[in-house]
């Protein structure tokens, strides 16, 4: 077999039915995500995607939703300390843990109780 895998070109995190608003005010507005359109095939599941980089965050409608408190994304960041700041300002409460070597992080939730961690190299 011969493959090369490129890297990841989404995440997906689950939320409950009618999230979108929540969604939209928390990765749009509070993380400064980029909304993206879902494809028009997609659309009728509800849910909505974001831009990350490269990557894409997908927030989906799972009608018996539970949130991810262990399993979560890492996304790497520039500016880790004006980040936490910018967080703090906008009341989003910041949950630290064990440091990794090279690495400042913290935690957050999303409004549906997923664990988000932010990371920066140093």
């Amino acid at each position: 077999m011969s493959v090369s895998f490129k890297g990841i070109d989404h995440i997906q995190l689950a939320a409950p039915e009618n999230c979108e608003t929540q969604a939209r005010t928390f990765y749009g507005e509070i993380i400064g995500l980029m909304e993206i359109p879902k494809p028009e095939n997609l659309r009728g599941r509800g849910g909505c995607w974001f831009q990350y980089g490269t990557q894409e965050i997908h927030v989906g409608v799972q009608k018996d939703f539970i949130p991810a408190t262990k399993a979560h994304p890492g996304l790497l960041v520039e500016g880790l300390d004006d980040f936490r700041n910018t967080l703090l300002e906008k009341g989003i409460e910041i949950k630290e843990d064990t440091p990794i070597n090279g690495r400042s992080r913290f935690f957050v939730s999303d409004p549906f109780g997923n664990r988000i961690e932010f990371l920066e190299y140093h």
